[in-house]
């Protein structure tokens, strides 16, 4: 196909009786209830507006967040003459309250910051590590076998060390403007005063009741005075949140790592009772954030950067990306089944890659270089060239300077994962994806937060036919993810901060958002809403309830194998041009943009 760009437009009831009480309450019409009985459902779509939304514009600053409370704390920071870090810090506190199911305390992020003075791009990595006592048999029963994935879950035996505490503070040390303490105002306000809880977080508790009521402290929050909160109408208050969030506005990150907060976190994790942890104090105490060189791949006439390893998201999204450049995008259309044949098997071959050879390269090699070379990319490319779809899909052998070979991983990665993006008025941006993992993470909540269960995300096989996992458990490695936290580049300059959650499913939501936007011409609001079509290992997840349903029948023609299902990503994007920025939120959550 001949290459060209389009212009792109600049009881108390029981529990159990609880959760079916609650999810009938606020469940939307024409919810999917089905669930995939192969494997555990992903976090469910609760909320889907059906307009046509113009962006929201403004002039000077933006944010956009999953919850219109921790955007208006972002907000609010920003009105001040805050920095974006200094409203990211802000936006994350809150949303580890109104939105505790996602991210919060007990989580890790990855941000990508651009720095407007130096023009640069830096990221940091805050994902939780494994602790030190941990083993390659760490989900592995008693007879050598991998363990059911959520046995695995609850409880402390998936329980990573916690980054995000550690983040805010170091990315506030270099560029925060206003005073550290200032910024846990809203959420310590909120938190004592109480907020209304949304249908969301409602629905999406009561779906959790039976397992979050297996710790005392969950139960007590997220079934009781939540659903006293819910009966009566009064707001629901976190006072334990609010007590630990004043110790780290006195004491910086440091309190969360030792002290009070690192044995609470310590003794949930290795005294529940049935699935404990192997955490120590030690562990919490050598958390250390780390520099990353951002991951950056050629499209078109743009640079798109993202986080590189221990996430998978910026060298497979480059990747599917690269794999379509030699195709002209902007002259097909998103409604024929052909298109998607084209994107799926991309996808699909920068999956096999991703499954063979990205985990965390403190730990492993892996060849981000021959991965994302031009000439390599050009030749899996032409793969893509015939009318059908691709049979066979397997990792390419990328040129690198090790000789390791790493077998396939399976690891589950589920979406229960937030996004929020950032632009100051000088300038400065914010794309940061930050999760707990699962919904409700490990369901272990201690002093007002949950913990996550990020360790789920290493293989729990260590091998496979006697070939090493590359994304296998050990000591100190931090886990694979697929978080995208992704900035465009034209000339130098950024042209959109993006990114979202959805577990492994992030890659294909951010690169369709990407071609949506970059080639297809439409604005930012339109790309982060386009009906989600996602191809990772070779069977078709359509959108429910939306237009991408009508491919059905084209795929299956194709010979696919086609799954209609609900597809909650959570894509929040600002676009920035010579006329200012726009913002866009995915409409499957209850994200807002607001700017001024």
């Amino acid at each position: 196909m001949r290459l060209r760009l389009r212009n792109r437009k600049r009881q108390r009831p029981g529990a159990a009786a609880l959760g079916a009480a609650l999810f009938l309450a606020f469940a939307l019409p024409g919810a999917a209830l089905a669930q995939d009985v192969a494997r555990p459902a992903p976090e469910r779509t609760t909320q889907i507006r059906g307009d046509a939304r113009q962006p929201v514009r403004a002039k000077d600053w933006m944010v956009v967040a999953a919850h219109p409370l921790a955007a208006e704390a972002g907000a609010g920071v920003l009105r001040k003459g805050g920095s974006a870090i200094d409203a990211m810090v802000a936006v994350q506190l809150v949303l580890g309250l109104v939105e505790p199911q996602s991210s919060g305390l007990g989580g890790g992020a990855f941000l990508l910051y651009w720095d407007a003075g130096q023009k640069k791009l830096t990221s940091l990595d805050g994902r939780e590590t494994a602790p030190s006592a941990a083993t390659p048999e760490l989900f592995l029963d008693d007879k050598g076998e991998p363990l059911k994935f959520f046995d695995a879950v609850i409880g402390g035996r998936s329980v990573g060390v916690p980054g995000t505490p550690r983040l805010l503070e170091a990315a506030h040390r270099r560029w925060g403007k206003l005073a550290w303490a200032e910024l846990f105002e809203p959420a310590i306000r909120l938190a004592e005063e109480g907020f209304e809880p949304t249908p969301r977080l409602v629905t999406l508790a009561g779906e959790a009741a039976e397992s979050l009521s297996r710790q005392e402290s969950a139960k007590t929050y997220f079934v009781d005075a939540l659903g006293a909160a819910v009966s009566s109408g009064e707001p629901l208050k976190n006072l334990a949140y609010a007590e630990t969030l004043k110790l780290l506005q006195a004491g910086g990150a440091d309190a969360f790592y030792a002290g009070p907060v690192a044995e609470s976190i310590v003794g949930a994790v290795t005294r529940f009772a049935d699935n404990p942890g192997v955490m120590r104090l030690q562990d919490l105490a050598g958390y250390e954030v780390k520099e990353r060189e951002p991951v950056c791949a050629a499209y078109r006439v743009f640079k798109v950067c993202g986080m590189g390893p221990p996430s998978s998201g910026g060298v497979s999204v480059g990747q599917i990306l690269g794999l379509l450049a030699p195709f002209d995008l902007a002259e097909l259309s998103p409604d024929m089944a052909a298109t998607w044949r084209l994107i799926g098997d991309a996808m699909r071959l920068a999956f096999a890659d991703r499954g063979r050879y990205l985990a965390d390269t403190d730990f492993v090699p892996a060849p981000i270089k021959g991965l994302l070379d031009p000439d390599y990319l050009a030749g899996r490319a032409k793969l893509l060239e015939g009318d059908g779809r691709l049979e066979n899909v397997e990792a390419g052998t990328p040129e690198w300077d090790h000789a390791l070979n790493f077998a396939p991983d399976a690891a589950i990665e589920f979406p229960s994962t937030s996004h929020f993006v950032i632009v100051d008025r000088d300038g400065n941006i914010v794309s940061m994806t930050t999760t707990i993992e699962n919904g409700f993470g490990s369901r272990l909540m201690v002093r007002g937060f949950l913990l996550n269960n990020e360790l789920t995300d290493f293989s729990f096989a260590s091998h496979e036919d006697g070939v090493s996992v590359a994304n296998r458990v050990e000591p100190g490695k931090r886990p694979r993810s697929s978080m995208a936290p992704t900035i465009v580049l034209e000339d130098g300059a950024p042209v959109l901060a993006i990114g979202s959650p959805g577990g492994s499913r992030i890659i294909p939501y951010v690169a369709e958002a990407l071609i949506a936007f970059l080639d297809w011409g439409m604005n930012v609001e339109e790309a982060v809403a386009l009906p989600h079509v996602a191809n990772r290992f070779g069977t078709f997840d359509l959108e429910a309830g939306t237009r991408a349903e009508d491919l059905a029948p084209g795929l299956a023609a194709l010979g696919y194998e086609v799954k209609v299902t609900d597809l909650n990503s959570g894509l929040h994007a600002i676009a920035i041009g010579p006329d200012g920025l726009a913002g866009g939120a995915d409409p499957r959550r209850e994200g807002v943009a607001i700017g001024e």
